[in-house]
């Protein structure tokens, strides 16, 4: 399977940057994505963004161009930087990936990290 382990959650101020991390490991065969998505209070989880094996990066509209998504090939980890922090950037943040694992796609989610906003 693969284990995806987030980190960098933190109550930050409106207008503030942050910097979420997720590292993944495991037995599996390849990631064909690594990405994140979110969940706000009250809300439904929604995707933020991900890049792709060939390097191809997606964003949701949410982020409006203040989000920005990195990969490490070689670490399995994945990288989030936002900001210009709004109150509607609270919720848990979850590491999300498809990958091959025992010949099979499958989905694999991370525990979440929250991230508060203060205005």
């Amino acid at each position: 399977q693969v284990q995806l382990v987030e980190s960098g959650g933190d109550s930050v101020r409106a207008g503030g940057s942050l910097r979420l991390s997720c590292s993944a490991s495991g037995d599996f065969d390849s990631i064909a994505t690594l990405g994140w998505f979110r969940q706000g209070s009250g809300k439904q989880r929604e995707f933020v963004a991900d890049v792709t094996l060939t390097v191809q990066e997606t964003l949701a509209e949410v982020t409006t161009g203040r989000f920005a998504i990195t990969r490490d090939f070689g670490q399995d980890k994945v990288y989030l930087q936002i900001n210009g922090i709004r109150p509607e950037d609270a919720a848990v943040y979850y590491c999300h990936t498809r990958a091959c694992w025992q010949g099979y796609a499958h989905e694999f989610w991370g525990q979440g990290t929250l991230i508060s906003v203060s205005s």
